[in-house]
């Protein structure tokens, strides 16, 4: 079952008109079969083209990924489940690309975590002073 559209983000939807795939034939061994199918199956996707995504979401991309966005799957011998797999791929590159990380709220050292800082602190402090030669008047 292959979906009608590519859904990189819960509020992103890609319809597969706007993903050109390509077939050719599979590298590598295989025999008799794997010389003769086109098998292999690469899935781009062009950025700039697209209707679905707002321009803030195709300068994501592209500045993460490039202009066209490639997906390749040759790893079946069925061109219908490599077709799947570069889908698949393509569609969580995109994911990656689209994700805008949740910025970083800072902040404070909790009171417990203070104290323990300079108990440790007067600890190594009380160590290196009972290091030091002893300082006596008995001269």
């Amino acid at each position: 079952m292959t979906p009608d559209a590519l859904q990189p983000t819960r509020s992103v939807r890609i319809p597969l008109d706007e993903v050109t795939i390509r077939a050719s034939r599979s590298s590598g061994p295989g025999g008799q079969h794997a010389n003769v199918t086109a098998s292999r199956i690469e899935a781009s996707f062009d950025v700039a083209a697209s209707g679905a995504l707002s321009e803030d979401q195709k300068r994501r991309i592209v500045n993460r990924c490039g202009p066209v966005v490639r997906a390749v799957a040759q790893d079946a011998r069925s061109q219908v489940r490599n077709r799947d797999l570069a889908l698949r791929r393509l569609e969580e590159r995109l994911g990656r690309a689209l994700h805008v990380p949740r910025a970083r709220t800072a902040t404070k050292p909790t009171q417990g975590s203070r104290k323990r800082r300079l108990e440790g602190k007067a600890k190594r402090g009380a160590v290196k002073r009972d290091r030091r030669r002893p300082s006596g008047g008995d001269d």
